[in-house]
């Protein structure tokens, strides 16, 4: 196939000196390329700056013999299953259409979306297991959600291939919090690559590390998609709200991407949204359901909040003390049991709102597979006899959930009351007694039971004492 002088098509506009730096780019992304056998994998995050970065190794390539383009180069979006509708139709738009541009042009690129395992999603860490919403000193969704799925490819790829270089769309000028690692960099081996922090045998290559944001936008208005995009869409997207976007997260030195149009909706780390709020604004009132089940969720910060919606004990059932000021307080365990019921019921409300209002009528806050997986947790963990998941489902959305027939062996309701009852007059807490009949049930009909012992022991070490006990201990 031809290959096109690109550098020499350039847009007049963009004036000598810009157009040198595209050059000087070009030169330097071939160079870096044809150095060694290391395959790519480019962090997209369908953004601004992720957008001109793979944009640039796109005709920085194409204008290579084929003869030369001997490695692959990836290119990797991570969904994880909380990022705005909106911005998750427009990231698969472009990946399909970059995975059929590369195959006509005959180019290295091949682009995959990767995804977090079920057990880690939000809705499953916050539902499931009460994680509490997300802020500054405990952001939790980050590994499970970003950090882990990226890694997870860039791993595979390396027990493949030996090596592989990552290359992220980060700049000096909005990434403070990096900015040390980038002016170090010619210590190491290859001037332009720096050792990834974190993952053994992959490195690091930021092209646009020193473009200014007008260089960026200048870029992106002049020079079209090569893949068929529209950079006019991605204007839009960013008008009128002050924003950054949402890079690859591959470790915990990037920051959290709340407030961005390519970040996650969900996110409680800030305080305000105001790019859903722009977007919500600008026409967008369908998603309105997502802003209002957010800012509710900040408000579970909220010191006086927390004594009604989290458990007194940790997950490990232990009741545990920091000293503040000369006294002990109560460090809160997960949401209650109750309260993820109702965190459940607002979500499947807003997932219902926005099918009725919104673009998609099959559009998806949480999936079946969360569902189930919520469900299981809840049976076994939380002694949930009643299987209350299906039926605040079918309440909500008036549809019957796909349950698998015959896969709870556990007792019901009547039984639960009955233990109710029973424990109330003998005063001995209902929950250990149905984590010790759980604990039994979970090895009946195991040939070797010796395991029964450990659970029994752990379930016999809980606190067992109640709330009240509890915080009458914790004032005193």
């Amino acid at each position: 196939m031809k290959r096109v002088n690109i550098i020499a098509n350039f847009n007049k506009d963009l004036g000598e000196d810009f157009s040198k730096i595209i050059s000087d780019l070009y030169s330097l992304i071939q160079r870096v390329y044809l150095a060694d056998n290391r395959p790519w994998v480019i962090g997209y995050s369908g953004g601004k700056d992720s957008t001109v970065t793979l944009q640039t190794i796109w005709y920085a390539l194409s204008t290579l013999p084929i003869g030369k383009l001997t490695k692959p180069v990836y290119i990797v979006s991570s969904d994880t299953f909380v990022e705005t509708p909106v911005i998750v139709k427009y990231i698969d738009r472009n990946i399909d259409k970059v995975n059929k541009a590369a195959e006509k042009a005959e180019l290295p690129f091949e682009a995959h979306k990767v995804t977090p395992l079920i057990e880690n999603t939000f809705w499953v860490n916050m539902i499931g297991r009460g994680y509490p919403a997300p802020y500054s000193r405990f952001r939790w969704c980050t590994d499970r959600l970003k950090i882990e799925p990226a890694n997870r490819f860039i791993t595979e790829k390396v027990a493949i291939y030996g090596e592989v270089i990552v290359v992220l769309g980060a700049r000096k000028e909005e990434s403070s919090r990096r900015a040390g690692s980038m002016k170090n960099r010619n210590k190491n081996v290859r001037e332009h690559l720096f050792r990834h922090s974190t993952l053994p045998n992959a490195w690091v290559f930021t092209p646009i590390e020193d473009w200014y944001t007008d260089e960026v936008w200048k870029y992106l208005i002049a020079i079209e998609s090569p893949w068929g995009a529209d950079n006019q869409e991605l204007v839009a997207m960013y008008k009128n709200a002050q924003e950054g976007e949402c890079p690859l997260v591959i470790d915990k030195t990037t920051p959290p991407c709340g407030n961005s149009r390519f970040g996650c909706w969900t996110c409680t780390v800030v305080e305000k949204d105001t790019s859903m709020e722009s977007m919500i604004q600008s026409g967008e009132d369908w998603m309105k359901p997502l802003l209002d089940l957010r800012d509710w969720l900040v408000t579970t910060q909220n010191p006086k909040i927390k004594k009604k919606i989290r458990n007194f004990r940790r997950r490990s059932g232990k009741v545990q003390y920091k000293e503040m000021n000369g006294s002990m307080k109560l460090i809160w365990g997960p949401f209650t049991f109750s309260f993820r019921k109702e965190i459940l019921q607002r979500l499947l409300e807003a997932q219902q709102s926005i099918q009725k209002n919104g673009p998609n009528s099959d559009e998806k806050l949480i999936s079946e597979d969360e569902l189930m997986k919520i469900r299981q947790l809840w049976l076994f963990e939380e002694g949930d006899w009643q299987d209350s998941l299906p039926q605040i489902y079918e309440r909500i959305t008036g549809k019957k959930l796909n349950v698998p027939k015959d896969d709870w062996a556990g007792m019901g309701g009547l039984e639960l009351r009955i233990l109710q009852e029973v424990c109330e007059k003998q005063n001995v807490p209902v929950g250990l007694l149905t984590e010790l009949f759980d604990a039994q049930r979970r090895q009946h009909g195991m040939s070797r039971r010796s395991a029964i012992y450990n659970d029994i022991d752990t379930i016999l070490k809980k606190d067992w004492r109640t709330r009240e006990e509890v915080f009458a201990e914790s004032q005193n």
